[in-house]
């Protein structure tokens, strides 16, 4: 059986310089499908896509809602052929009554454990239009090492500089922000990996650079104590989104590698700036995040917020527009509300107004989102700013003797999930 695996290309963010990670969603999937099935993967974002083969089965990775328009496309091209698909990932999850008028078939929730069946299935003629596992999460221990040989690693660079190869030691999370999908998707209750086999896959990943893509590192202090302490001997250099703001986390996250992390950034407040100054001191960048458009925003209050910025020397800074994403808290209240102004899924982008702001016009708050990029970065641009996170790391590595160039052919090894 022959398996085509797709993974839709999505526009970046406007302002934003373009750079492409290996996707994480395809390459954990995979460690999910059995052996005897011939797997091949196209990333769209990086290669071109053709359309006129003839697998036996397509599979669609479909991560931001953004892509779903690219995403039926595809599937409308290969089905007029007769060839079918299926659809899965976070988009797919969010989306998935419209997605079942595209498909074939629609897998919802974690695969571990289940994709074996599902290959029978099409094998004996009996694919499923529906596989819901949403509220139904298998055994975290199941979890296996993610397929990264099925990556063309050359094409994941930026200038020369290999990016970061991302991993996960968790799944789900306890907080519920008002923005965000993670309580839908992964459920509300912080599902930790085995330490010894988040240790396993990082240590067999080639690339001394990660990104522990985890919703939050906050959410149990003892596991992050115990992980950080297995990560140390690894001597990686890794990412993450925010890290519990504690002073004994903290070093043993900046002792186990800490590089830089994706720091939300609500306000302008001593406890934001002392949080960031927290990470300085302990070596750690940061790359703030910052969203645009929350109710209590007026054009003010974001002039104010870029200032603030500046002041405490973020390093990077990534500005996104508050977007109502389905099955989001934020996405409840703006229904009933009334202030959703489209549901066009390419314009879910994070960088275009798709509802009706409290305090400002659509198109002025449009207007701010590029006021905010282009004044935090008059000094030199976003690919600068990045460019010095980059030498700050390299530094960092001949330091500790583990810089080495990055050899995308090197063959790697992976422990499939059973």
């Amino acid at each position: 059986m022959r398996m085509k695996l797709i993974y839709p290309k999505w526009n970046k963010l406007d302002r934003q310089t373009e750079f492409h990670l290996p996707p994480h969603g395809p390459v954990v999937f995979a460690a999910t499908v059995p052996e005897e099935v011939e797997l091949t993967f196209v990333d769209e974002n990086v290669e071109t896509l053709h359309t006129d083969d003839t697998p036996d089965l397509v599979a669609l990775s479909v991560m931001l809602t953004c892509a779903l328009p690219r995403a039926f496309e595809i599937a409308r091209e290969y089905r007029e052929r007769g060839i079918p698909v299926m659809f899965g990932g976070i988009a797919t999850m969010l989306h998935a009554e419209e997605v079942m008028q595209h498909a074939d078939s629609v897998f919802l929730g974690e695969a571990e454990g289940r994709t074996p069946q599902v290959i029978e299935d099409f094998k004996v003629g009996k694919l499923k239009k529906v596989y819901d596992f949403m509220h139904d999460h298998p055994d975290i221990a199941l979890v296996g090492s993610a397929r990264r040989d099925i990556l063309k690693r050359d094409l994941y660079n930026y200038r020369g500089v290999q990016m970061l190869d991302l991993v996960h030691a968790s799944r789900g999370c306890k907080f519920n922000c008002f923005p965000c999908c993670t309580g839908y998707l992964g459920g509300k209750k912080f599902r930790p990996r085995p330490i010894d086999q988040v240790i396993e896959e990082m240590e067999g990943i080639q690339n001394n650079r990660m990104f522990i893509v985890d919703n939050s590192l906050a959410q149990d202090r003892q596991w992050l104590l115990d992980l950080f302490r297995e990560m140390k001997p690894l001597k990686k250099k890794w990412v993450s989104h925010p890290i519990l703001d504690d002073p004994e986390v903290l070093k043993a996250a900046a002792d186990a590698g800490a590089w830089y992390v994706y720091q939300a950034v609500f306000d302008t407040s001593d406890t934001i700036r002392d949080r960031v100054q927290r990470l300085k001191d302990h070596g750690i960048g940061i790359e703030g995040t910052i969203i645009l458009g929350t109710d209590d925003q007026d054009e003010d209050y974001i002039k104010r917020l870029v200032d603030f910025l500046i002041e405490i020397e973020l390093d990077v800074a990534e500005f996104t527009i508050m977007t109502p994403f389905p099955h989001s808290p934020i996405r409840a209240q703006l229904e009933k509300q009334d202030r959703i102004l489209s549901n066009d899924w390419s314009l879910y982008s994070a960088d275009r107004v798709v509802f009706q702001p409290a305090q400002m016009t659509p198109e002025k708050l449009q207007e701010m989102y590029y006021y905010a990029w282009d004044t935090f970065n008059a000094d030199g641009g976003y690919a600068l700013k990045m460019g010095k996170l980059f030498r700050d790391v390299i530094r960092r590595e001949m330091e500790d003797g583990t810089y080495r160039r990055y050899n995308p052919r090197q063959p790697r090894k992976f422990k499939r999930a059973e």
